[in-house]
This record gives C-alpha cells, sequence and structure tokens, in this order.
C-alpha cells in the first residue's frame, strides 16, 4: 500500500502538526514514487483539472486538504474534502414527511421515485432526501404538494406523481427496504424541474444501466 501521511517518528507524535510539515517529513522517509500523488492547487480552474486527470485514470475523484490544518482522527470537517463529479438523476417525488426542528412545519424528506420504462403510471421508490433543501424550496414544495395530495397524515403526504427533481448522489447499492432493489447513497437535491413531465423521468432501467457502466 502506498503511504499518504505520517502520524509518529521517532517517538513524536506529529497528529498535531500541519499537513505540509507531516508531508514533509514523510517525504524525506519514502520515495516520491512510492508517495500517493499530490498536487498544490490554489484556484478551482486548478482543481478542476487535476479533477479531471484523476477521473481520467479511473478515480472517483480528489481529497481536498488544508496544508496548515492538524490531523484529526475520525473527523472531517471544513480541512478535507472529497470531491467527485456529481452524477444527476430527474426523478419523481412520490411523497414528502413532515420536518421536525426548524423545518416543523413545512414538508421536508422527499420519498424519490424511479419511471417504470413500460407502466407510465408506475413509479419503483429509490430513497428519501432532505438534504439541499433552502428554506425558499421548502415553503414551496409544501404548498405545492399540498395541492397535489391523494392522502396525508400527521406523518407524511402522499402526492400524485407529477413533480419532478434534480437529484444528485454518490452512489447505488442494493436495498430490500424499497420496491426497487436499490437504493441511492448520499441523494441531494440540486432543483426542481419544472421544464419536465412526470413521463421524461429517468427510468429504472437506465438507473440499472448506469450502475453497470460505473461497476469496476
Amino acid at each position: 500500500m502506498l503511504p499518504s501521511l505520517l502520524l509518529y517518528l521517532d517517538g513524536v507524535s506529529l497528529v498535531d502538526l500541519a499537513d505540509h510539515e507531516r508531508r514533509e517529513r514523510l517525504e524525506r522517509l519514502v520515495p516520491r514514487e512510492r508517495l500517493i500523488p499530490r498536487r498544490l492547487v490554489a484556484s478551482t480552474a486548478e482543481i478542476e483539472t487535476v479533477l479531471s486527470e484523476a477521473l481520467a485514470a479511473g478515480h472517483e475523484g480528489l481529497v481536498l486538504k488544508a496544508l496548515d490544518a492538524p490531523y484529526a482522527a475520525g473527523r472531517r470537517g471544513s480541512n478535507w474534502r472529497k470531491v467527485k463529479r456529481a452524477v444527476t438523476l430527474d426523478l419523481v417525488v412520490l411523497g414528502a414527511e413532515w420536518g421536525h426542528g426548524r423545518r416543523r412545519g413545512f414538508l421536508s424528506n422527499l420519498h424519490l421515485g424511479a419511471r417504470d420504462p413500460e407502466d407510465p403510471t408506475r413509479f419503483w421508490m429509490l430513497g428519501k432526501t432532505f438534504k439541499g433543501l433552502t428554506d425558499e424550496m421548502l415553503r414551496g414544495q409544501t404548498q405545492t404538494f399540498l395541492a397535489i395530495a391523494l392522502e396525508k397524515d400527521s406523518f407524511w403526504v402522499r402526492t400524485r406523481p407529477e413533480v419532478v427533481v434534480e437529484i444528485a448522489f454518490d452512489g447505488v447499492q442494493r436495498s430490500t427496504r424499497y420496491d426497487s432493489g436499490m437504493a441511492l447513497r448520499f441523494a441531494r437535491v440540486k432543483r426542481y424541474r419544472p421544464d419536465k413531465t412526470a413521463a421524461q423521468a429517468t427510468t429504472l432501467d437506465e438507473i440499472r444501466s448506469l450502475v453497470t457502466r460505473r461497476r469496476p
């Protein structure tokens, strides 16, 4: 395995040192060709370039690290982040759950469905998400979903399958919880698609094909 960090050297803990100081010590110990590649960047354009190179080499993405940050075991925070190209799907909202805390009184957690390629009235559940929703979106979707509700109670509102939403996600995994047999990982709302009808939403077959293409 190629080394990427150094936390202890000659009886001394390096955990509290800045990232660039730990890297300098590591480079003095290990030949550069044996280290995980690293590039210093100072702009969004440079990050885009390096990301494109990483994807072309078959990697999922990048890890961005702050040069002056100490090592924080088990925590990411704002000092390091994963960066990937987001794949998006146009899914149909099948319902939404009432929010809690500051979202109380608003419909929040969206139930997401993929279109059946043969039956235009059938949608297959792929998961739920409340991530990415702004306060403005919460207000707007609450009003919209109540207007197209098929049933509602104190927990959720089931809607007519009419509203299309663009969803970004990090992956798809098998699931016995949803009737599609799949679940989106880290799904998040990018935007609503008023320009699309439910008949133009992503189909279940398209998602299966996407999963197959992304499989190593």
